[in-house]
C-alpha cells in the first residue's frame, strides 16, 4: 500500500472484509482498471467508498483512494492481500477562515459549519486536475459534494461515475437532476409537497418524509454563506457523470432503481448492499468487557442502540429515549459517543439517576464500540437505530429486527421504505414537531422484541438475511459493475 500526498498550496484553493479473500482474483486477460475514488468528507461516505474499493481490489484492479491526510489515517486498515492494489492519495484542505483547525470531516464539526467543509473541498479542484493529467485513470468515482468532477474528468478523457451511499429510494424521491438543480415549478411549498409521493413516481408506495425532518434540515443547514446548495451539488453531480452507481440491489428496491433509469437517462448500476464481511480487528480494547456482559444475557433479549457518526439526538430526544429504555424493562447496550451534530454547541446529558436506576440491566458506552461484533452476538435481539444505511445493512444481514428513529430527510425516506417492506418499525412521532414519548419508545421495543404482533418484523428480518448477507448476490452485482466499467472505459 502506497500513501502519497498532494498539497493544496495557499494559492490553490473497521476493518471490514478481512475474511473475504486470501488472494485477490486477477481480472481476465490482464484487463485491469485503474479507478480513482473521491468520497465526501464524512465517515458515513468514506467507509462505504472504502468497502467498494476493497471489493474492486479483490478482482485485481488498481484503486487510488483520495481524501485528506487525517481522514485516511483514521480509516480501518485494509487486509495485507489488498495493499498492492490500493494507493491512498492525501490532499490537504485549503485554509478557510470559518473552518476550525484540523477539521477534515463532518465528525469534527457542528452541523452548521459543515458548509465550510464543502467550500474547502471545492479547493480540491486543481489537485484533481493535476492527478487526472498525470495518472490518467480509467474512471473516477466521486460523491455529491465535488459536483464539478464529471466535466473536468471528461475534459481529460476520463470516465466518471457518481457513487451514492444512499439507496435508490432516496434519490428517486427527489427526482431528476434538473429538479434537484433548479426545483420543480409545481412545488410551491417543498415541506408540504414532499410529504406526499412525488408526481414522477409511477408506482404505488407509502414512502414519505415527515415535515419535521425537513424543518430540522433547513434549520440546521442554514444556507447563508453556503456557495452551492446540497441539492444543486447532487443534481449537478448526476447531470455531469457518465453513470450512477448505487449502494443497492434489484432484490432490495427494484421499482426505485428502474425509476432512476427513467429519470436520469443514463446507466444506473447497483453495486450491491456492501454487507460487512467480518467484525475486523480495529480497536477492540472494550470488547472483552462487552462480551462478558453480553454472555450473561439471554439469547435475543438485548436492545442495541446506536445512531452512527452523523446523527446526534437533541437533549429532548435523548431524554425521551433514556426514559423509554428505562420504562421498557429490557436489557440494553447504548453507544452514546460524542458525535457531531446540530446540538454540538449544547451539552446534553442523560436524565439524573438514569444510569443508577438501570445499572446491571443496561450499558451506556461513551466511546467507540465494535458494533458488528456486538450485533453478531446471540444475546442481541433488536436494533434501535436512526435508519442509516450501514446500520440497516449490518442489522438485517444478521437477521436482527429494526426499531427506527429517523432524524433527517434521507433517514426518514429509508425508514419509510423499510416500514413499507415490513423490515422495520418506526417509533411514532408527531409529524410536525417530531416529539415522541417514553411510552412510545417502550411500546415500540416491546412490539418488535416480544409481542405476537411484532412477529412479522422478526420473521422478515430472518427472511431478508438471504438478500442482505448473501455473498453471491454481492459478487454478482460487483461483477456486473466491473463489466460495465471495463466495457465503457475510453482508453
Amino acid at each position: 500500500m502506497r500513501i502519497e500526498s498532494l498539497k493544496c498550496s495557499t494559492n490553490k484553493v473497521h476493518q471490514h472484509l478481512t475474511k473475504l479473500i486470501t488472494k485477490p482474483a486477477m481480472a481476465d486477460n490482464g484487463d485491469h482498471l485503474h479507478i480513482a475514488m473521491l468520497p465526501w468528507l464524512a465517515f458515513g461516505h468514506l467507509i462505504p467508498f472504502l468497502q467498494l474499493a476493497k471489493l474492486i481490489a479483490t478482482k485485481g484492479h488498481k484503486i487510488t483512494f483520495i481524501s485528506t491526510p487525517q481522514n485516511i489515517n483514521r480509516l480501518p486498515q485494509i487486509p495485507q492481500t489488498l495493499t498492492p492494489f490500493i494507493t491512498f492519495l492525501k490532499i490537504h484542505l485549503p485554509k478557510l477562515h470559518n473552518l476550525p483547525e484540523n477539521a477534515e470531516s463532518t465528525k469534527d464539526l457542528p452541523f452548521h459549519k459543515v458548509k465550510y467543509l464543502k467550500i474547502a473541498g471545492d479547493g480540491f479542484r486543481q489537485p484533481i486536475i493535476d492527478f487526472l493529467k498525470t495518472s490518467s485513470p480509467d474512471w473516477i468515482i466521486y460523491d455529491f459534494a465535488t459536483y464539478w468532477v464529471g466535466p473536468i474528468a471528461a475534459e481529460h478523457g476520463v470516465m466518471s461515475a457518481y457513487f451514492s451511499v444512499f439507496p435508490a429510494v432516496v434519490l428517486g424521491y427527489f427526482g431528476s437532476a434538473e429538479v434537484l438543480m433548479y426545483g420543480d415549478d409545481d412545488h410551491e411549498d417543498e415541506t408540504q409537497e414532499f410529504s406526499k409521493l412525488p408526481k414522477w413516481v409511477s408506482f404505488k408506495s407509502h414512502v414519505r418524509v415527515d415535515p419535521f425532518q425537513f424543518t430540522r434540515y433547513y434549520e440546521s443547514s442554514d444556507d447563508e454563506g453556503e456557495n452551492v446548495s446540497d441539492t444543486y451539488r447532487l443534481g449537478a453531480t448526476i447531470d455531469g457523470c457518465d453513470a450512477v452507481v448505487i449502494r443497492s440491489s434489484f432484490d432490495f428496491e427494484p421499482d426505485w432503481l428502474k425509476l432512476l433509469n427513467e429519470l436520469y437517462q443514463k446507466p444506473v448500476i447497483p453495486a450491491g448492499l456492501l454487507p460487512t464481511e467480518s467484525a475486523g480487528a480495529g480497536d477492540n480494547a472494550c470488547w472483552p468487557e462487552t462480551k462478558e456482559w453480553l454472555e450473561k444475557r439471554e439469547k435475543g433479549s438485548v436492545v442495541y442502540i446506536g445512531f452512527g457518526t452523523e446523527t446526534k439526538p437533541s437533549q429532548y430526544e435523548l431524554t425521551q429515549l433514556a426514559l423509554g429504555l428505562e420504562l421498557c424493562g429490557l436489557p440494553f447496550y447504548w453507544v452514546l459517543i460524542d458525535q457531531r451534530g446540530s446540538s454540538d454547541d449544547v451539552v446534553i446529558e442523560l436524565p439524573r439517576g438514569f444510569e443508577e436506576r438501570t445499572r446491571g440491566r443496561g450499558v451506556v458506552c461513551t466511546r467507540w464500540a465494535p458494533q458488528f461484533k456486538i450485533l453478531s452476538h446471540d444475546s442481541v435481539g433488536v436494533l434501535l437505530i436512526h435508519s442509516g444505511m450501514s446500520s440497516v445493512v449490518e442489522g438485517i444481514q444478521l437477521g436482527k429486527p429494526l426499531v427506527l428513529l429517523p432524524f433527517l430527510v434521507d433517514q426518514g425516506l429509508i425508514a419509510s421504505y423499510l416500514v413499507e417492506k415490513k423490515m422495520g418499525y418506526v417509533i411514532p412521532r408527531d409529524e410536525l414537531d417530531g416529539s415522541f414519548s417514553p411510552e412510545s419508545v417502550a411500546d415500540s421495543l416491546s412490539i418488535v422484541m416480544v409481542r405476537e404482533e411484532g412477529k412479522i418484523y422478526r420473521d422478515k428480518a430472518k427472511e431478508m438475511m438471504s438478500i442482505f448477507g448473501d455473498r453471491e448476490i454481492q459478487d454478482k452485482c460487483l461483477n456486473e459493475l466491473l463489466s460495465f466499467l471495463k466495457n465503457s472505459k475510453t482508453h
